[in-house]
C-alpha cells in the first residue's frame, strides 16, 4: 500500500485529491494538512511514501517543506502547481521535488504520478516540461561563450562549450559513457523510455540500466533532476 499525504491550504482542492485517489486500491490517503510547517512535522512522525504538496501556503511554502522533507526522509515530493510563479518551479526542483502535476489532473494521471516516483521515475506534465527546458534554454544561452552553437535538434553542445566546463560538472559529464550521453540528452529531451529504446533501437531493460546508471553518477535523486543537471551543465543545450 503506497501511503500519501495532502499538503495544501484549500481544504476543497485537498478534499477533491482524495477522492481521486480513492480509484486506486493500493493507494491510502493518510492525512490532509494545510500548511508546509505541519507537512514536514507529519511526515517526520508518521513517515510516508509521497507527499502532494502545493506551492504557494501560510506559515511554510511548499518548497521551504519539500527542502526539509527530501533532506531527511526517503519520501517523494510531487508539486501541484498552476504555474503562476515560474522561479518555484525551479526551487522546488532544487529542493528535491521528483516532479510536477497541474491541479486539474486526471485521476489517472494522479495515481499514475504517484505510482511513477514511487518507482523511481519522475513526472513533469507536459506544461511543466516546457517550461522547464525553455527557463533552463534561456540560462545557458545567456552564461554560454561567444561562437558556440547548439547541434542538430539542440542536443550537442559546442566544442567551445565543451572546452570551457570546469569542476565538479565536467568531471560527471566525463563520467559518463557516450551510450549514457546519448540517454541523458534523449530524456531532456522530454522522450520516455519507450521512445528512447525505438531511437536507439535498443531494449526497455538496457535504457533502465542507462538511466539508472545517470542518475547514480549524477547523484540525482530522479529523472528530473538528472534533465536539470543536463541543461545547466551544458551536456544539452
Amino acid at each position: 500500500m503506497i501511503t500519501v499525504l495532502l499538503a495544501d491550504d484549500h481544504e476543497l482542492v485537498r478534499s477533491g485529491f482524495a477522492l481521486m485517489l480513492t480509484v486506486a486500491e493500493n493507494i491510502d490517503v493518510v492525512g490532509q494538512v494545510a500548511h508546509g510547517k505541519d507537512a514536514v512535522a507529519h511526515v517526520l512522525e508518521t513517515p510516508v511514501d509521497v507527499v502532494l504538496m502545493d506551492v504557494q501556503m501560510p506559515v511554510m511554502d511548499g518548497i521551504e517543506a519539500t527542502r526539509l522533507i527530501t533532506r531527511a526522509t526517503d519520501t517523494k515530493v510531487i508539486i501541484l502547481t498552476t504555474f503562476d510563479r515560474d522561479d518555484y518551479l525551479f526551487d522546488a526542483l532544487r529542493a528535491g521535488a521528483s516532479g510536477f502535476l497541474l491541479k486539474n489532473a486526471s485521476p489517472e494521471d494522479l495515481v499514475a504520478a504517484v505510482h511513477a516516483v514511487v518507482d523511481g521515475h519522475a513526472l513533469l506534465a507536459p506544461e511543466a516540461t516546457l517550461r522547464v527546458v525553455q527557463q533552463l534554454t534561456r540560462h545557458n544561452a545567456a552564461r554560454a561563450p561567444r561562437g558556440a552553437t547548439a547541434g542538430r535538434h539542440g542536443r550537442a553542445a559546442s566544442s567551445t562549450e565543451l572546452a570551457e566546463r570546469t569542476g565538479e560538472q565536467q568531471r560527471i559529464i566525463d563520467s559518463l559513457t557516450a551510450r549514457e550521453r546519448e540517454v541523458l540528452t534523449l530524456a531532456a529531451e522530454g522522450l520516455s523510455n519507450g521512445e528512447i529504446c525505438e531511437t536507439l533501437v535498443v531494449g526497455q531493460a538496457t535504457v533502465k540500466t542507462h538511466i539508472s546508471n545517470v542518475l547514480s553518477k549524477v547523484g540525482a535523486r530522479d529523472r528530473v533532476q538528472a534533465v536539470v543537471f543536463a541543461y545547466r551543465s551544458g551536456l544539452v543545450s
